[in-house]
């Protein structure tokens, strides 16, 4: 591991400090960056995600995809846990807090707009990042396409009903320009691109081409996860300071909601004998979120300054941190898994390897 890779928590960390200070010190060019989106997706936020992406798709191999059907478990798991668990967990755990543990903390009419942010959260599986967790643990870049492309495919006729039954409204509109373009940015257009350029590289170099192409462009991910995390937190700035108490509030059911589930996922794995670079992303497949579409319906339902829109907001702030302290337990816990065979075989295992 290179010195992006092996100090990685701490570089977050640094992030997290310099973009909270950025924002609180130059607010304005933050607003500004801000205001660079189109259909509630950030489009300075899309590239540092698409800088992360794009590796990982490289390491796709379309001639190794075939061989996910002979290990179906992967992605049964991880469809019962996004669809059948996860949303009714989030939406139980926040009438909980909001209605019980916390009911002398804020005030009902608070409590409801937290509660639905929350479950805004749990019905909106990630499309995005789960690309960069996947890799960050190793994972088989074939099967985490296919485990996110079900999902996507899933989210375009589940979202609004689960969403409108978990709610207990009937008005709960699709934003359709945020989902479709997020898909688009995100899994799409870099998977176009990482085909060609693995094309491209084995040409002209063989597998020996592409593993020294993705050993250059390793540091290009974490900097882009990196910059990330500054431009979100930076753009959060003034909510963090000026009401820290709220969100700490909501940060607890949303902690215990994220390690619940990867919990819930991982051991399933186990206990179904999936090989750790299948058994990893189907563990945080389930924990991460598609916080655009989550942000977008909140917005669109209860207002910009909602308590529902500062929930889905305090997700995205708690997401990175969770997400790195599972990747590492993720990698620590390989042991568990070991002996079981690679699903997409030896080209994907040697495509991956230089992150050892």
């Amino acid at each position: 591991m290179g010195v992006f890779e092996r100090f990685l928590s701490v570089w977050v960390g640094l992030g997290i400090l310099v973009g909270i200070s950025l924002g609180l010190a130059i607010p304005g060019v933050f607003s500004a960056v801000a205001g660079i989106e189109y259909a509630h997706v950030n489009l300075v936020v899309a590239v540092l995600i698409w800088a992360m992406i794009y590796p990982m798709m490289v390491q796709v191999d379309f001639t190794a995809i075939k061989d996910i059907r002979k290990r179906p478990q992967g992605i049964w798991l991880t469809l019962v846990v996004n669809w059948l668990i996860k949303p009714f967990t989030m939406a139980a755990l926040g009438w909980l807090f909001f209605r019980v543990l916390f009911a002398d903390l804020v005030d009902p009419a608070s409590a409801t707009e937290y509660i639905a942010g929350m479950i805004l959260l749990g019905v909106a599986p990630c499309t995005a990042m789960v690309f960069v967790w996947s890799q960050l643990t190793k994972g088989d870049p074939n099967y985490t396409l296919v485990q996110v492309s079900i999902n996507d495919i899933i989210m375009i006729f589940a979202f609004a009903p689960l969403a409108a039954l978990l709610l207990g409204m009937t008005d709960i509109t699709v934003p359709w320009e945020t989902l479709l373009l997020s898909v688009g940015l995100y899994v799409v257009l870099p998977l176009i691109a990482g085909v060609y350029t693995r094309r491209l590289l084995t040409q002209r170099g063989g597998v020996n081409g592409v593993n020294l192409f993705l050993s250059r462009v390793k540091p290009l991910s974490i900097m882009g996860l990196v910059g990330t995390v500054v431009l979100l937190f930076g753009l959060q700035a003034p909510t963090i300071v000026s009401d820290p108490f709220v969100i700490l509030l909501i940060a607890v059911p949303l902690l215990i909601q994220s390690y619940g589930v990867f919990i819930i996922a991982y051991g399933g794995a186990r206990a179904l004998k999936l090989p750790h670079n299948v058994a990893a992303p189907a563990g945080l497949i389930g924990t991460s979120n598609f916080f655009e579409m989550a942000v977008a319906v909140a917005i669109s339902l209860f207002g910009l300054h909602s308590g529902a829109a500062l929930a889905t907001v305090v997700g995205v702030l708690v997401e990175v941190p969770v997400m790195l302290t599972l990747v590492a337990f993720a990698n620590r816990t390989r042991h568990w898994f070991d002996g079981a065979p690679s699903v997409s075989g030896k080209g994907v295992v040697e495509g991956v390897r230089e992150h050892e």
